[in-house]
């Protein structure tokens, strides 16, 4: 008699639909597909190809040589608290209090857990699209509802209608979820916009999710982007989800953090505490090296990051295939390429002709259907070959 292993396949109704619905990633099946071909040049994710500075790597090492290894602060070790103000004081002008930051295992852990804060079943969020595709996963397996609000495009650039998104304000709207600048488009809100969302978050009592993790990624001289640090006052409902993956070349650390009021200590505390149990220290140990000794590298970081946009959007305007502009902010560049509507079948075809992987546009929600987002967070002559390599594809396709 022969004995089947059961696959567990018949099962899966009996899930919960949140779980069951939850969105494939469409950046990961391109990466599936091309991952192995030899020579390809990766710039479908969000990382650059800089790893981990060694101040950083050896601050933990001092850690783990120390034997720090065991269960800590579910908030974050003081330490890296108290360093995180620093950082905050530093960047915005203004004194910050380490109690409004808690340490998480990511920035997309910050994401999770202020969705779960403060919305559930039967709850709505707004969130401009294109838009990361983990935005829209964190708000459905949570049980709430994504409310998807396309931003307008022109030539390239896309831009907010704060009409439209006033419009998809219903009573079961908890909040907005910013990203400023934008993965994937590099749209960066302007101080004036960032004050009318605050105004539309005061006046329908809605809380803004406020994800600046690119904010140090602009190109127009200024140090960083417009923030809502800049004009939140009081008991405005603003919340700020971050990471060490950008400014530090951190994407394997898995640490983040989030800033909120003091009084939500305790919940979210809780909340670290029924997930992960808070963050190793030796990673902690790293971040605080990050923090404080990190601005020349984030410096490096921006500079290589200028000149990959310039070569990448010099190189596909060239092509008079494509429909683009030079991004605001973060390191992407989003197109599109005319005559052709499917971004991800040209995703696919882009791997088998030109060798290079980029994300399709469709992963991005409505509004992105049509492109590509090309990561240009490397070095130059990688991206000078992927660009060469682009421009030939371009030709067939």
């Amino acid at each position: 008699m022969s004995f089947v292993v059961p696959t567990g396949s018949t099962l899966i109704p009996d899930l919960r639909p949140e779980a069951r619905e939850a969105p494939e990633s469409g950046i990961v099946e391109v990466m599936n597909y091309g991952r192995l071909r030899e020579g390809l040049i990766p710039l479908w994710v969000g990382e650059g190809d800089l790893p981990t500075p060694a101040f950083i790597r050896e601050a933990a090492a001092r850690s783990l040589a120390a034997g720090e290894t065991f269960y800590t602060w579910q908030r974050g070790i003081p330490e890296l608290r108290e360093a995180l103000a620093r950082y905050h004081e530093r960047l915005y002008g203004q004194p910050f209090s380490p109690e409004r930051f808690f340490v998480t295992g990511s920035g997309m852990q910050s994401l999770q857990i202020v969705v779960r804060m403060i919305a559930g079943p039967g709850d709505e969020l707004i969130i401009p699209t294109p838009a990361w595709p983990n935005f829209v996963a964190a708000v459905s397996v949570g049980g709430a509802k994504p409310v998807c609000v396309p931003m307008d495009y022109e030539q390239g650039r896309f831009t907010l209608d704060l009409g439209k998104l006033e419009a998809a304000i219903t009573p079961r709207t908890r909040a907005m979820l910013i990203n400023s600048p934008s993965n994937p488009t590099g749209w960066t809100a302007t101080r004036e916009e960032q004050e009318a969302l605050l105004a539309l978050s005061r006046k329908h009592g809605i809380w803004i999710v406020a994800d600046e993790i690119y904010g140090r990624f602009v190109y127009d001289g200024a140090a960083r982007a417009p923030s809502f640090h800049d004009i939140v006052a009081g008991e405005d409902r603003v919340i700020f989800v971050q990471t060490f993956s950008k400014n530090w070349a951190m994407t394997g650390w898995r640490i983040g953090w989030i800033e909120a009021p003091e009084a939500f200590g305790q919940v979210i505390e809780n909340l670290i505490q029924y997930s992960t149990s808070g963050s190793p220290v030796f990673i902690q140990r790293g971040a605080v090296a990050a923090l404080d000794e990190g601005e020349g590298f984030i410096a490096e970081q921006i500079a290589r990051a200028a000149e990959g946009r310039r070569i990448v959007y010099e190189g596909l305007k060239a092509t008079n295939r494509v429909s683009l502009a030079a991004p605001v902010g973060a390191f992407y560049q989003f197109f599109s390429v005319d005559g052709r509507d499917d971004s991800r079948a040209l995703a696919l075809e882009l791997v088998d002709k030109a060798n290079v992987g980029l994300a399709p546009g469709l992963a991005f929600g409505p509004g992105g259907e049509k492109g590509l987002r090309l990561c240009f967070a490397r070095k130059a002559s990688d991206l000078t070959e992927a660009v060469a390599r682009l421009q030939k594809a371009l030709t067939t396709v």
